[in-house]
């Protein structure tokens, strides 16, 4: 099992959830989060002032599932994340050493 963690910009979510759903992939997480990569800090007006966006929104994506489906997940959301621009985020791939679905005590490939 591999755990896929997508950080992408908020308006890719629903092309990049929508292209990992045909993949057969039904379970993952997703939340707003605050953060910055390598990209420098932007400026923005608010109100008529400008001010500095220190941590802007990034919306990040999780997904566990089968080895297999690894490289597909990957290409999935390069295909449907990018812009081309700095920003565009990051993914980051680490194995599973196990899962437990807890209703069932199910365990490894068959909880997920």
């Amino acid at each position: 099992m591999t755990r896929v963690t997508c950080y992408i910009r908020p308006h890719k979510l629903e092309a990049v959830k929508s292209a990992i759903a045909a993949l057969g992939v039904s379970g993952m997480s997703v939340s707003d989060v605050r953060g910055q990569g390598n990209s420098p800090e932007k400026t923005d007006w608010f109100g008529g002032t400008e001010g500095l966006i220190a941590l802007p929104i990034c919306t990040r994506v999780e997904v566990v599932a089968h080895d297999v489906l690894k490289d597909d997940i990957i290409r999935a959301v390069i295909e449907n994340a990018h812009t081309g621009e700095p920003g565009d985020g990051k993914i980051f791939i680490e194995p599973m050493l196990d899962a437990i679905r807890i209703r069932t005590e199910e365990r490894g490939e068959a909880a997920v």
